[in-house]
C-alpha cells in the first residue's frame, strides 16, 4: 500500500524543506498544518474522483493523474486565486515587461499586478481575495450541490445508504430537471435572507455555477462521448477539474486563517493535493469502492454537506474545521457501515 504514497512523500519532503527555507520552523509548521487541512477537506474528493476514474481507460486515467494533478496543484491552488483577485482589483495577475523595465531604471519593483501584491502586501491580497467569499461560495456551492443531487436523484438507483432520505430523492428522478429546480429554489431562499447588493451577487454567481455544471455535464454528448458526460475522455477530464476547483475554494480561503504567504499556501495545499491523488489511485486500483458498498454514497453526502456549508457561508460564518469534520464523519460512517455488512454481502453473492 505504501507504494501509492511514494510520490506524495517525496513532494512532502521537498515542500517542507522549501517552507523551512522560506520562513524557518514556523513556516514548516504552517505548511504541515495546511497539508492536513487540505487532505481532510478533500478526502471526499478522492472518493468521487475514484468513482469516475474507475470507468476510464488507462490512457485517460494516466493523463488525469499527471496533468490533472499539475492543474490542481498549480492552477487551482495558485493561479486561480490570483485570477480572482485580478478580476476584483482590476489588475493583471502577473508582472509584465514594463515592471521589469521599471525595476532596472528605478531600482524599485512596482506593485501593479496581483503576484507582486501577494508578495509585497500579502495582507491586502488576502483581504481582496476573501472579499469575494459570497461569489466564490455561491458558485462553488451551487456546482457541488448539483453534483450531489445528480448522484441521488436517479429513478433507476437501487442501492441506498440513508434510505429514508435517498429513496424519496431517487423517486424525484422521474421529474425532469428536478435537481436544477431544487438548486434554484434553495438559491432564491438564501438570497432572500441577504442584503440586496449581496443577494444579487449571490444569485448571479450561483446561476453561473448552474450554467457551468450544465455545460460540463453535457459536454460528453456534445463532443461525441455518448451517454457519459462525466465518465470518460476529455469531458470527464474537464468535469473532474471543475469539481476539484469547487473543492479547493474552501481550502484556499481557509488557508489565510493560518498565513498570508502565498508560497507557504501553495506548498501546504500542494502537499495535500498530492495525498488526495495518492488516495484516489489507491481506491481505483485496489477496487475499494466495490468492496465498500456505501463508501461512494458517504462521499457524495460529504459533497452535499460541503455544498450546504459553502452556500450558508454567504450568511453565516462557519469554521473550516466544521466543514472538514462533517465530511470526514460521513465518509467514516459510510465506510464502517460497508465494512459491517461485508459478510452479508459476500453470503448473498456466494454460490449455492
Amino acid at each position: 500500500m505504501i507504494q501509492y504514497f511514494h510520490s506524495s512523500l517525496i513532494v512532502t519532503l521537498i515542500g517542507l524543506i522549501g517552507a523551512w527555507l522560506i520562513a524557518g520552523w514556523g513556516g514548516l509548521w504552517i505548511a504541515f498544518n495546511l497539508a492536513l487541512l487540505e487532505t481532510s477537506l478533500s478526502f471526499d474528493n478522492a472518493v468521487v474522483n475514484a468513482s469516475v476514474l474507475k470507468h476510464w481507460d488507462e490512457k485517460w486515467r494516466r493523463r488525469f493523474l499527471l496533468w490533472g494533478m499539475l492543474i490542481a496543484v498549480f492552477g487551482m491552488r495558485v493561479i486561480f486565486p490570483l485570477l480572482i483577485v485580478a478580476v476584483i482589483a482590476g489588475m493583471p495577475p502577473l508582472p509584465g515587461p514594463m515592471a521589469l523595465w521599471h525595476y532596472f531604471t528605478s531600482g524599485l519593483w512596482p506593485i501593479n499586478d496581483v503576484l507582486s501584491l501577494a508578495i509585497a502586501a500579502p495582507q491586502r491580497y488576502a483581504e481582496i481575495l476573501t472579499s469575494a467569499h459570497i461569489e466564490v461560495s455561491a458558485f462553488g456551492g451551487t456546482f457541488l450541490l448539483l453534483v450531489f443531487l445528480n448522484f441521488f436523484i436517479d429513478s433507476e438507483k437501487d442501492i441506498h445508504w440513508l434510505r429514508p432520505i435517498e429513496r424519496p430523492l431517487a423517486k424525484l428522478g422521474k421529474l425532469d430537471l428536478a435537481a436544477l429546480l431544487l438548486c434554484l429554489l434553495l438559491l432564491l431562499l438564501l438570497a432572500a435572507s441577504l442584503p440586496v447588493a449581496e443577494a444579487y451577487a449571490f444569485l448571479v454567481a450561483g446561476i453561473w455555477g448552474m450554467i457551468v455544471f450544465i455545460l460540463v455535464d453535457g459536454l460528453g454528448e456534445l463532443i461525441g462521448d455518448e451517454g457519459a458526460a462525466a465518465k470518460t475522455g476529455l469531458a470527464g477530464f474537464i468535469y473532474l477539474e471543475v469539481l476539484d476547483a469547487s473543492f479547493s475554494f474552501d481550502g484556499v480561503l481557509g488557508a489565510f486563517a493560518l498565513t498570508t504567504n502565498i508560497f507557504l499556501i501553495a506548498i501546504g495545499l500542494g502537499i495535500g493535493a498530492m495525498f488526495v491523488r495518492s488516495f484516489t489511485l489507491l481506491l481505483v486500483e485496489k477496487g475499494t469502492l466495490n468492496a465498500f458498498k456505501y463508501l461512494e454514497h458517504g462521499a457524495f453526502w460529504a459533497i452535499g454537506a460541503l455544498a450546504g456549508v459553502m452556500l450558508l457561508a454567504a450568511r453565516f460564518h462557519i469554521p473550516e474545521v466544521v466543514t472538514g469534520g462533517v465530511a470526514a464523519c460521513l465518509i467514516i460512517l459510510a465506510a464502517l457501515h460497508s465494512w459491517l455488512i461485508r459478510p452479508a454481502v459476500h453470503s448473498e453473492i456466494a454460490p449455492d
